[in-house]
């Protein structure tokens, strides 16, 4: 039996780490693959080229098809800005959700300004992004989801009701 993808898209600073995280207490039986932990390993001197992105984003992917295909259910925490990549996971995957958590980039940008030392996010990314480096949403684009299972705005939905709304998705897919 295939397990579940779930990826959950966003800005970086829309909470995916957050809901992740509060999704995997929920769920203990569910594995996280974070870009950002894995691009440390892919490419420990991030230049985030467009080319150095495709291999990364196209690893991910390959990385969640192969765990499903061997029966886990599996979180993808990344902010996936170009659609392609996202679509190709669906093409490859048989269980799959897209989470969007939609949230405004002004409180993405507040939010990353508070972010824990212990988060593996880049530090300072939309300072990094108005001096001129390829962060989504400012200097390179975020593509929206066209279809997602799941849209949730973070500026107004709690944690907790995120992810009720994702356990109801995975209690329909179990049925």
């Amino acid at each position: 039996m295939s397990g579940i993808a779930i990826w959950i898209t966003g800005l970086p600073g829309s909470g995916k780490s957050t809901v992740a995280d509060a999704l995997k207490k929920a769920h203990p039986e569910f594995v996280i693959l974070r870009m950002d932990e894995l691009r440390k390993i892919v490419t420990p001197d991030p230049t985030y080229s467009d080319s150095e992105r495709e291999i990364v984003y196209r690893s991910l992917v390959y990385l969640a098809k192969t765990l499903t295909e061997l029966g886990h259910n599996i979180i993808i925490d990344a902010t996936g800005n170009l659609r392609r990549w996202r679509e190709l996971a669906r093409q490859l995957i048989p269980i799959y959700v897209e989470v969007y958590l939609r949230c405004p980039i002004e409180w993405c940008i507040e939010r990353e300004k508070q972010r824990l030392e212990a988060h593996e996010a880049p530090k300072d990314i939309y300072k990094k992004g108005a001096a001129g480096w390829p962060v989504p949403g400012i200097v390179v684009p975020y593509e929206e989801p066209m279809n997602p299972e799941i849209v949730m705005d973070t500026d107004k939905t709690s944690v907790e009701d995120i992810i009720a709304r994702i356990r109801m998705e995975i209690a329909r897919l179990k049925s």
